[in-house]
């Protein structure tokens, strides 16, 4: 049985919080051990109207756990999703505030910005390359708000992925100029190369990842939109960072992303 509308509005007030504020909640399934998947994307739209309510934008979509690792680490089959706003966004080379985070780490991903809509469950990866604009290197700074870091997929959808900040560099390229499945990444923390990966790492080709996303909209009548920015999952593991720590994540042949916590 669904949790009520009431149950679901406390729980995105729980989240919300967690996330402006910075600070730890337990588990909702601590709580709530019946809730379900759908449920926690009922949490995730209540999230994204108050988020609207209070003036952001929401500029696209996001796809977490879509390494075969993090999926069998997970115990799960599919990825989950979250949503981007622009109030998630920072500049390349900029610093982000430490203090607005809870326990931050950084992946590197590639993201995806369309040109033309996708919707349905029976697209390939050709069409999802057909309608995007440009693929961009990306960096999002993850921030579960979950004591120790420690969740289930229910809770982490719930979180809205454990999205916090992203931010974008390198240079914008024709997917088409690419073999997608094959972008070296090298990911250095303060001149130190801390991990390494094949874009192949998410799914096999990260356009994959937009298919299950797409799948997902499907099921509740929605689309990606021409426009949306959609960012695909970690290609390393997420490297936990600290105040004072510089990142680099350098995409082979597409040039490097480069922040900094203070």
């Amino acid at each position: 049985m669904s949790l009520s509308d009431a149950i679901i509005s406390g729980l995105a007030t729980r989240v919300l919080q967690a996330q402006d504020h910075a600070h730890t909640i337990t588990k909702l399934t601590d709580e709530y051990p019946q809730m379900s998947i759908a449920d926690a994307y009922r949490v995730q739209d209540e999230l994204r109207r108050r988020w609207l309510a209070r003036g952001e934008r929401m500029v696209g979509l996001k796809a977490g756990l879509t390494s075969k690792a993090k999926m069998l680490q997970m115990g799960v089959e599919v990825p989950s999703f979250g949503i981007l706003s622009n109030a998630m966004a920072r500049p390349e080379n900029g610093a982000i505030a430490i203090r607005e985070l809870v326990h931050p780490r950084v992946e590197a991903e590639i993201a995806f910005v369309l040109d033309k809509p996708l919707r349905g469950k029976h697209c390939t990866i050709e069409q999802v390359i057909d309608a995007t604009a440009f693929v961009i290197p990306a960096v999002e700074v993850i921030d579960s708000r979950y004591e120790k870091f420690k969740f289930d997929l229910v809770s982490v959808i719930a979180d809205n992925g454990s999205s916090s900040r992203y931010v974008t560099g390198g240079r914008p390229l024709d997917p088409r100029e690419l073999d997608l499945r094959t972008i070296g990444v090298v990911i250095e923390r303060n001149g130190e190369i801390q991990a390494t990966g094949a874009s192949a790492a998410v799914l096999n080709h990260p356009a994959n990842a937009i298919l299950m996303l797409l799948d997902h909209l499907a099921d509740r009548d929605e689309e990606l939109a021409a426009g949306s920015f959609v960012m695909t999952g970690g290609i390393t593991e997420a490297i936990p960072v600290k105040e004072g720590d510089s990142i680099v994540a350098r995409f082979q042949d597409m040039g490097s992303v480069s922040l900094r916590f203070a």
